[in-house]
């Protein structure tokens, strides 16, 4: 049976367990976050000249114009059309490789790179698992410099440094592979 000092004792460990995780933990994730990563915290955000919000270097945005390096496919169109204003849709198609919807979605893809003299890679051709990812290879982004040039009248060769000036390295130098982030190189284009 329990008595009255084991019950006291239970509710005690509660509380001050509830008090670490709930209020202190919590808290102290908060100050690291806003004292030393800051940036990334607050979701890393990316603003124009003027200070107003063009996009965040962790979710892809959509590309359409020959003016600009196109990004990966997405699933979900980053968020516009049918989902625009849900914020934190992700997802993939969870297609299987036999449905025929995956093997359309595919088709179409390598149709419209074609159609744009861009030779197709895996990640311009299939969607990535959340669908928001804002990397593309480096070799995919190589891909469009002839495209973006001719449509800027810009020199290819700028816009290959443009490309090396917005590529990633590996995390922490071993995960992963270089990447070039679309939103960020868009945004050197265009202060061209």
């Amino acid at each position: 049976m329990i008595s009255v000092r084991d019950f006291s004792k239970a509710i005690r460990s509660t509380f001050i367990l509830w008090i670490i995780t709930a209020v202190i933990y919590p808290l102290l994730i908060l100050l690291f976050g806003q004292l030393i990563v800051p940036f990334q915290a607050n979701g890393s955000l990316i603003k124009n000249d003027q200070g107003n919000i063009i996009g965040s270097s962790l979710i892809g945005q959509p590309f359409q114009s020959d003016k600009y390096f196109w990004s990966r496919a997405s699933t979900i169109d980053y968020s516009t059309g049918e989902n625009a204003g849900n914020t934190g849709v992700s997802g993939a198609s969870n297609l299987a490789p036999s449905n025929p919807d995956l093997v359309t979605n595919i088709q179409t893809e390598i149709t419209k790179l074609q159609q744009a003299n861009i030779n197709p890679t895996a990640d311009l051709v299939y969607t990535s698992g959340s669908g928001l990812d804002p990397h593309i290879s480096i070799e995919s982004a190589q891909n469009q410099i002839n495209r973006v040039a001719t449509a800027r009248n810009l020199d290819p060769n700028k816009v290959e440094l443009l490309i090396n000036k917005a590529t990633e390295g590996r995390f922490l130098g071993v995960f992963g592979e270089p990447c070039v982030n679309v939103l960020k190189l868009n945004i050197e284009l265009n202060k061209l």
